[in-house]
């Protein structure tokens, strides 16, 4: 176990994001005194991304809120910030990194905090001005542009990207169609009884839901959009198309040094991957989960933020650094807040039952599986994430009539 370092060469983490900027303050929580390198190819300094598509999209976070340290806190902990800087390769045998313009730079320990990149849609015409995804700072600044009194916004993919900017659309005032190809908004993260609460949402916000379609065309004018055409021969307006139709892990690099890629880039549940002295957190990273006992990749706020915590520990050889929290993730949407806690894969539960009444918006729903609770919800009821996270890794059968009865404290059940 090592806090300084016999090697001389520094810790580099490569995605100057949310987790390696979380990465580096661990490693110096953890008393790592040696070198610290953390490279990324944005300008920005390290930020936090949920704030895009929540509070800076709808203008109520100022920018200066986003960033996940000050500018001087990189200098005060001695960690060389490099920004604006493309990684070319990683060479695990010779422990170095390629930089774009060819300076190398030797490591003792690699982490990836790469992320993840949104999905392109394959369709003639999203080339166009006009067609927005929404990733970086950069990509939400757009996107709040556009979002104006009377504009006319096409949203394709109804996931949580697709729902937060078509909220924020709304808010601002702009006429908002959301295209699906599913038959309900989250179907195959939330199941149809919880996914109605949301199509039910947005259709009271005044949201054009269309499901059930396919997306075969987007139309322009001088190389800018001016609507989607579907499978049925019909057109949809649109002065602005943003696309969420999901997001894929960065493993160019990892994929290109020969690491075990397996939906992202396999790690252990001390994050290490399948090449010595590299470690994965975040987006990118597919780890074993003790509590599950499976590989499993979130793509959440809560893994960018703690796993680093983890990745730090094992780096600095701590043999009881294991990552096994409950996965957890959060929504904003006009008027209902929600915080979900626990891990549901489609078809392995087997019911969904309600403490509450979905139709007032404010409630838990639980999934159940042989009366064991997978996964928790609340919705715009606050304060209960510590007992419903309890229910999920107990792994205990509990009485579903307890479960659901709002008279009986979770931490009773």
């Amino acid at each position: 176990m090592s806090t300084a370092g016999d090697d001389e060469r520094p810790i580099v983490i490569v995605g100057a994001s949310l987790g390696g900027a979380k990465a580096a303050e661990a490693l110096r929580e953890a008393g790592y005194t040696g070198g610290i390198v953390l490279i990324g190819d944005e300008h920005e300094r390290p930020y936090e991304r949920p704030p895009l598509s929540k509070g800076y999209l709808l203008g109520k976070t100022p920018r200066e809120k986003i960033y996940v340290h000050p500018p001087q806190w990189y200098a005060e902990h001695n960690v060389t910030l490099r920004t604006g800087t493309a990684v070319a390769a990683i060479d695990p045998a010779g422990h170095t990194v390629t930089l774009a313009d060819n300076g190398r730079i030797a490591y003792s320990k690699l982490l990836l905090t790469t992320g993840s990149v949104p999905r392109r849609l394959p369709v003639p015409g999203a080339d166009q001005e006009g067609v927005l995804y929404l990733r970086r700072v950069e990509d939400s600044d757009r996107i709040k542009a556009a979002l104006r009194p009377g504009a006319r916004v096409a949203v394709i993919g109804a996931g949580w990207i697709g729902l937060e900017t078509a909220a924020a659309a709304r808010t601002a005032g702009a006429e908002v169609t959301i295209l699906e190809a599913a038959e309900l908004p989250l179907l195959r993260v939330l199941g149809r009884e919880v996914a109605q609460v949301f199509a039910d949402l947005h259709r009271d916000h005044g949201v054009d839901l269309r499901f059930n379609v396919q997306v075969d065309e987007l139309t322009g004018a001088d190389g800018t959009v001016t609507g989607v055409r579907l499978g049925d021969g019909t057109t949809v307006p649109a002065d602005t198309v943003i696309v969420g139709i999901g997001i894929a892990p960065d493993i160019a690099l990892a994929k290109a040094a020969g690491l075990e890629i397996v939906n992202g880039v396999k790690t252990d549940e001390h994050l290490r991957t399948s090449a010595p002295d590299v470690y994965a957190a975040g987006d990118v990273a597919n780890a074993y989960h003790p509590l599950f006992g499976r590989h499993i990749r979130v793509e959440h706020w809560a893994n960018a933020v703690n796993q680093p915590q983890t990745a730090a520990r094992a780096m600095l050889g701590h043999p009881d650094a294991v990552y096994d929290r409950v996965p957890y993730f959060f929504t904003d949407q006009y008027d209902l807040g929600m915080e979900y806690v626990g891990y549901v894969e489609p078809g392995s539960y087997d019911r969904v039952v309600f403490r509450g009444d979905p139709a007032t918006r404010e409630f838990i729903a639980f999934w159940l599986a042989d009366d064991r609770v997978l996964a928790g919800m609340n919705v715009n009821i606050w304060d209960v994430t510590g007992p419903i996270r309890e229910l999920v890794r107990s792994g205990r059968t509990v009485d579903p009539a307890r479960l659901t009865d709002p008279g009986v404290p979770l931490g009773e059940v």
